[in-house]
């Protein structure tokens, strides 16, 4: 049976180029049918342009309006209740597909998915949770990267249960190393946050291994990474401007040293495998954890690649039920006061405040 997969189709930088051509190369490859949102008579002519009468399964549905990149977020949201987002949005609300992509303006995306879709029971806030790449070859989850630019220690409790769920479900991890992102190993090191979220880790069912440092993001000693959303994004941008740097840099090495035919195709091999390790358009962008659906947030520079890995990352976490399986372990863990252990029972109100308004979060 095909997933049903609702794809933003006016989100990128290149609209509706890129997701057009990323829904032909996900229909060719997995058992999905792709719904592309958007202007209906635009999208028709360029996928027919596309499609050259190959029948694939492909389905458009009409949206008169699009959020663009430079739009506040909140404003937006309210003012636009046809936009691309909302109609994809709903069609996951309404069970008429299992998950929501989107390359387009990630604060309207977060704040979009949290009006459409709602927060799932025990989770205060959503996080944003992306992998990065290791030494080891598999990726690390880190959450959040911009969700939330503020948090409290129960928030960070909550996202190390979300990031250990999804690691399991979608990254097939049998038992996850989950870390907090501090300045130093010791359990002293560290801010208030960190200090008041330990113990709260420590106290959870998972493999908690303790504070991890920024270089094991990439280093394969944690399955998973905690952190709020202000240093999760700074963290992941400086990642992407190092793995752009050093790419660069290799590139005009290579060219510089490398004189002999033979040695320059083995390193531009080695050099082509380097670059497919490191670049995000294969991890299909950031999945947002705590919403009652499947919601993936892409890059807006997105190309039909990372679009495809987008669709692909939303079937993967659609056929492990990640979203029902965070609930149901939120809804298992030791309860406090009548709620999870993991939630402030005060956070009902914050959940509304400055930290959450999608305007505060870091595109």
């Amino acid at each position: 049976m095909l997933i049903d997969i609702a794809l933003d189709a006016v989100g990128t930088d290149k609209a509706p180029e890129s997701e057009i051509r990323g829904a032909i190369l996900a229909c060719r490859a997995l058992p999905v049918r792709v719904h592309l949102i958007g202007p209906e008579a635009e999208l028709r002519d360029l996928l027919d342009e596309h499609l050259e009468n190959e029948d694939l399964p492909i389905v458009i549905h009409h949206a008169s309006e699009r959020i663009g990149m430079e739009e506040k977020a909140a404003h937006a949201v309210r003012t636009k209740r046809d936009s691309s987002m909302r109609v994809g949005l709903k069609l996951v609300h309404e069970g008429n597909a299992a998950g929501f992509v989107t390359a387009g303006n990630t604060g309207a995306a977060m704040a979009t998915a949290k009006m459409v879709l709602g927060a799932l029971p025990g989770v205060d806030r959503p996080a944003l949770a992306t992998p990065m790449p290791s030494s080891t070859g598999n990726p690390c989850v880190l959450l959040d990267v911009g969700a939330n630019v503020d948090c409290k220690a129960h928030n960070l409790a909550q996202f190390a249960v979300m990031g250990e769920i999804y690691a399991r479900t979608v990254l097939k991890i049998d038992s996850p190393r989950v870390g907090l992102l501090s300045i130093g190993e010791e359990e002293t090191k560290g801010n208030d946050l960190t200090h008041e979220a330990f113990p709260l880790l420590k106290a959870l069912p998972i493999h908690f291994i303790g504070n991890v440092e920024g270089r094991d993001i990439f280093s394969g000693q944690a399955d998973v990474i905690v952190c709020d959303g202000f240093v999760g994004n700074v963290a992941l941008k400086t990642s992407e401007g190092v793995g752009r740097f050093v790419r660069d840099v290799l590139r005009q090495s290579l060219t510089r040293t490398v004189t002999a035919q033979v040695g320059a195709l083995l390193s531009r091999r080695a050099f082509n495998e380097f670059r497919h390790r490191l670049d995000y358009r294969e991890y299909g962008g950031a999945h947002l954890l705590g919403v009652r659906g499947v919601c993936i947030i892409g890059h807006g520079s997105s190309n039909d690649r990372a679009i495809f890995n987008g669709i692909r990352v939303a079937y993967e976490s659609a056929k492990a039920g990640t979203i029902q399986r965070i609930e149901a372990e939120f809804s298992s863990l030791p309860k406090r006061n009548g709620h999870a252990a993991v939630t402030d029972a005060s956070a009902a109100s914050a959940s509304a405040d400055t930290t959450a308004n999608p305007d505060a979060t870091i595109q």
